[in-house]
């Protein structure tokens, strides 16, 4: 049997057929598609853990800030028992607290009492000592008091105008133990008055608990 010679220029053993090559424009083209693929974004390779932290802590702020200043957690002792009451609306949230005690007037966050009193007795006949007072012992502008309540009413005007709020007036929340003398709430409800707060919610305990 006679064997047959490959054709001329081809090496014996080698394939008769040929792979077309790919042109350098497509491997260019697939080379650029693999990497888009693989491609991430930079958001995504880390997490800010400092921002997050930031986060937390403001929202955390907040939320304790506004547990202790809503008026259903004002602490009650034998210096402040509020006056029981049969109603049973909801308390305002909204407006300055003004805690008036058996010893002293405190408003707001103040640390330090604004007025401090002893004498029960002239309490309800001539309501606080001269020496708080504008214009002698029978006035009802308690000066200390006044003070204070300025500078809340300025920060509720301001915060009232930018939240397109009516700002002619402000809200306290009138926080007073059951035995107040009615002469030194009515000085204290004068006092806010003249201080533009137009709007007053008297906190109380409910008669049906």
């Amino acid at each position: 049997m006679t064997a047959q010679n490959p054709p001329m220029g081809q090496a014996p053993g080698a394939a008769t057929s040929r792979r077309p090559q790919a042109s350098i424009a497509k491997f260019k083209a697939a080379l650029r598609k693999a990497k888009r693929k693989k491609a991430r974004e930079p958001e995504i390779d880390f997490l800010n853990i400092t921002a997050m932290l930031d986060l937390m802590t403001i929202i955390l702020v907040f939320v304790l800030k506004t547990l202790s200043a809503s008026t259903t957690n004002i602490p009650q002792n034998q210096d402040l028992q509020l006056p029981v009451s049969v109603l049973t609306a909801e308390p305002g949230e909204e407006g300055v607290i003004i805690r008036i005690s058996k010893t002293e007037i405190n408003v707001g966050d103040e640390t330090k009492p604004i007025v401090e009193y002893s004498d029960r007795e002239q309490l309800g006949q001539t309501g606080l000592d001269a020496r708080y007072k504008r214009n002698g012992p029978n006035d009802l502008y308690i000066q200390p008091l006044a003070q204070v309540l300025q500078k809340y009413r300025a920060n509720d005007r301001a915060l009232r105008e930018a939240r397109g709020k009516d700002a002619t007036t402000s809200e306290a929340i009138i926080v007073a133990d059951e035995t107040t003398p009615y002469r030194l709430l009515f000085e204290v409800l004068y006092t806010a008055g003249q201080s533009e707060f137009g709007k007053y919610h008297l906190l109380v305990r409910s008669g049906n608990k």
